[in-house]
């Protein structure tokens, strides 16, 4: 099977996955509408800023789409994707799409200016990884069955549950694709 990964193009960092993907080998689609998703295997939704990503995904018609891919394919979402992933927000203007059950919360590391970089432990590589995080949201409330697979001063920041995974902080925004490469080892 031929591996497509869609990246949706909203609005946030999109390019930049799609450049972590080519360096991985793997061809990409920008997805703008609800048919461009059938042309793919996975979706990966970009950080950016979530309530506007939030108003264009109710917008263009691909909120219920993307839960609706989300049944059968995996979903990566990172930072405002992992704020669209949650079942549950502390922003009553996001409508969150609720595809792993957790809580987010919005700004959690800061604002702009207390972006940051720091090492974390990635729970699947024994390397650490230097990850940037820029108004990075709070992972909260996480159900039983969801793993946590980095975290940070004892807090989760990337978790997986089935096949989709969300983290709060930026790994496109660097050249180490070792989380890409593990998601789409991952289906």
């Amino acid at each position: 099977m031929k591996i497509i990964i869609g990246v949706l193009a909203l609005q946030g960092a999109y390019q930049k996955h799609v450049d972590s993907l080519t360096m991985l080998g793997v061809e990409s689609r920008l997805i703008r509408k609800t048919s461009e998703l059938e042309q793919c295997c996975a979706l990966i939704l970009p950080g950016g800023e979530s309530t506007t990503m939030s108003l264009l995904l109710q917008e263009n018609g691909l909120h219920e789409a993307i839960k609706q891919f989300a049944n059968e394919y995996p979903v990566m979402g990172v930072c405002a994707g992992l704020i669209m992933m949650a079942s549950e927000v502390d922003d009553e203007r996001i409508t969150p799409l609720a595809l792993v059950q957790f809580k987010a919360l919005r700004n959690f590391y800061g604002r702009q200016l207390h972006s940051f970089t720091a090492d974390i432990k990635l729970n699947f590589d024994d390397d650490t990884y230097r990850a940037p995080f820029i108004r990075a949201p709070d992972i909260e409330e996480l159900s039983g069955d969801i793993q946590t697979l980095a975290s940070y001063n004892d807090k989760a920041v990337m978790i997986g549950q089935g096949k989709h995974i969300a983290m709060s902080f930026h790994p496109e925004l660097t050249d180490d694709t070792r989380i890409h490469a593990y998601w789409i080892n991952q289906f």
